[in-house]
């Protein structure tokens, strides 16, 4: 058995999307000019399908970065995280994918990706990519 083929989930009943579902075309920038600032966002409300049980996956998602010469806009970032619910993804690949979005669309001076997610069998997983420990 491929835990990675995600047409795969033992016990699945619900179906859910392959990674081409997440809509990073929804992203909308606007131009930032000002001095060095620190960004942050967070939401509790960050879902997807573990690939593997087919269940979902609740976690509480930041996003901090330093902008370069854009902001992202919120309400395109919102529908951007919405596009995840339905898609079967690991959790440090949705971490990864969000970091490597985020980072093409702001070119920003810094950024930083957290994914904290709700406790499953009894382990809590938090996923973590920044820019500053990046070769």
């Amino acid at each position: 058995m491929d835990v990675t083929d995600t047409s795969y989930a033992e016990g699945r009943i619900l179906d859910f999307d392959s990674e081409d579902k997440i809509r990073a075309d929804l992203l909308e920038t606007f131009p930032y000019e000002g001095p060095r600032q620190n960004i942050e966002y967070e939401t509790a409300e960050f879902s997807a399908v573990c690939p593997y049980s087919g269940l979902p996956d609740y976690a509480t998602l930041r996003i901090e970065y330093v902008p370069g010469e854009v902001v992202v806009e919120l309400k395109s970032l919102k529908y951007y995280i919405v596009s995840y619910r339905n898609v079967g993804i690991f959790q440090e690949n949705a971490t990864k994918r969000i970091y490597q979005d985020l980072w093409e669309l702001l070119k920003p001076q810094r950024l930083c990706v957290t994914t904290e997610y709700n406790t499953r069998g009894g382990i809590d997983s938090i996923c973590e990519i920044d820019s500053d420990f990046q070769g």
